[in-house]
């Protein structure tokens, strides 16, 4: 029987090794320990592929939580995978120290001093029982619970500004990214908003960002949400206690769209693809067929570093692979390996990349 792995099947196979490591990182739940069991059943390939995505991002102690999937004694600390072909256009990054760091000090809680928009201030009014900013820096995140149980995840480079009032919980997102665990209080929906863009939901989680210009990312992760893109839109007296009605976008949970286009669509994401994109919330960027110019531009986001690709021949390269966010070296030393691609660092923030 042929032991060739085709390359496809390889790449596959990998992306869900590395999928399935950055689920360990944050633990799995009793489906997702089945799921897993199922998926080492079916081939010797996949339990090899995910001890070696373990042991590249420093994760062998996920799989030691895990002895008795590993039947053979020692195979978790000892065993280098044999005879298993990696597709030549697959990056896997040398692990290195994870440069995020929890931004406890660049969080200001309980601030008094909230900013909002004139507008919107006027629109509420009343008067706030509880405020607050959070903001992290370039290569930061953070997590905090809020006042009524729900729980929050920030991005880097975030900054987002909360206002709870009797009738209302509001979150202002000025720059960045969050996600967002919202407490269940069917009178009191908690409502996001970004530029002019709103997100509303009662006892759900989704993930916002802001993108270029005026345009809104939102990602459901559970349950479902109303959005609109543009406030104003929704009436005055509906903006005071801003609860959208049926005229709002209805989406459910494994759905994306893009508020701010001129054509807004909502689509379907399935749960792999939202792991992948949400997998900054463990500190890891995962790439799935991204260009090597769209991947840059996410690893930027994490760094500061502006990358020029000074050769055009290489900027629809494919890449995919998980990363730890901000190992910046890491990467360098991948592309170099991968596809000899040589970085020149023309300052601490400017790095150029030249085909060899």
């Amino acid at each position: 029987m042929s032991k060739v792995v085709p390359i496809q099947q390889s790449e596959l196979i990998n992306d869900t090794a590395s999928l399935w490591i950055a689920r360990l990182d944050r633990e799995l739940n009793d489906e997702e320990m089945k799921d897993l069991k199922a998926w080492l059943a079916q081939s010797t390939l996949h339990r090899d592929a995910l001890i070696e995505m373990a042991e590249l991002w420093d994760q062998m102690d996920c799989l030691s939580r895990l002895a008795t999937l590993f039947p053979e004694k020692g195979v978790v600390a000892t065993e280098k995978r044999k005879g298993f072909q990696l597709n030549h256009l697959t990056v896997y990054a040398a692990s290195i120290t994870l440069v995020l760091s929890v931004a406890i000090a660049s969080l200001l809680a309980l601030s008094t001093d909230i900013t909002l928009p004139e507008d919107i201030v006027a629109a509420f009014g009343g008067s706030s029982y509880e405020t607050g900013i959070y903001e992290t820096e370039i290569g930061e995140f953070s997590s905090v619970t809020l006042s009524d149980g729900s729980s929050l995840v920030i991005n880097t480079d975030t900054l987002v500004r909360v206002r709870y009032q009797e009738n209302l919980r509001l979150l202002y997102l000025e720059r960045g990214e969050i996600h967002i665990k919202v407490a269940h209080d069917k009178s009191r929906p908690l409502s996001v908003i970004a530029g002019s863009k709103v997100v509303q939901a009662v006892g759900t989680a989704f993930n916002v960002q802001r993108l270029g210009g005026d345009n809104v990312e939102l990602i459901v992760t559970d349950g479902e949400v109303l959005a609109t893109n543009d406030y104003i839109d929704t009436g005055e007296q509906n903006f005071k206690s801003l609860k959208l009605d049926d005229s709002a976008l209805a989406l459910s949970q494994g759905e994306i769209v893009v508020l701010g286009v001129s054509d807004t669509t909502i689509d379907k994401i399935d749960s792999s693809e939202i792991e992948a994109t949400l997998s900054w919330r463990q500190g890891n960027l995962i790439f799935r067929g991204e260009t090597l110019e769209q991947a840059l531009q996410e690893v930027s986001r994490y760094t500061g570093v502006e990358f020029n690709i000074a050769d055009s021949s290489i900027k629809s390269l494919r890449i995919a692979g998980m990363y730890k966010a901000g190992d910046v070296n890491g990467l360098l030393l991948a592309l170099k390996q991968n596809f000899n691609i040589y970085a020149e660092k023309d300052s601490k923030n400017n790095v150029t990349l030249h085909a060899i």
